[in-house]
């Protein structure tokens, strides 16, 4: 039992990580999903997506995603993409958060002729 009492703190240590940066993962991935639907709509002003994906963060992130960057490069005239980056929280003291980065990108709404 002394020797598998450690294995098993271990085990459990690296799933309760694991979980911490999947939630990181799907916060940064709303957030530029948040950020494409704002700058995606008709004539949508520039920053758009960037400022919607701040103002996610801000509301849902906390203390699960730390040291946010939101980029909208890769976006076009007809294309949007939003990329959100940060860090997990990481358990073990001394060590550095995990990388997070997630993106989203959809086509802009526009006219176009027939």
């Amino acid at each position: 039992m002394a020797i598998i009492f450690p294995f098993v703190i271990l085990v459990t240590v690296a799933v309760v990580q694991a979980a911490m940066w999947v939630h990181a993962r799907s916060i940064a991935l709303t957030a530029a999903r948040e950020g494409v639907a704002a700058a995606r709509v008709y004539q949508a002003p520039d920053g758009a997506g960037a400022a919607r994906a701040l103002e996610t963060l801000g509301r849902i992130a906390g203390d699960s995603l730390t040291a946010t960057s939101v980029s909208t490069s890769g976006s076009s005239a007809t294309d949007v993409r939003v990329t959100v980056t940060g860090s997990a929280p990481s358990l073990i003291p001394g060590v550095g958060g995990l990388s997070v980065s997630q993106s989203a990108g959809a086509p802009r709404e526009r006219w176009t002729t027939p």
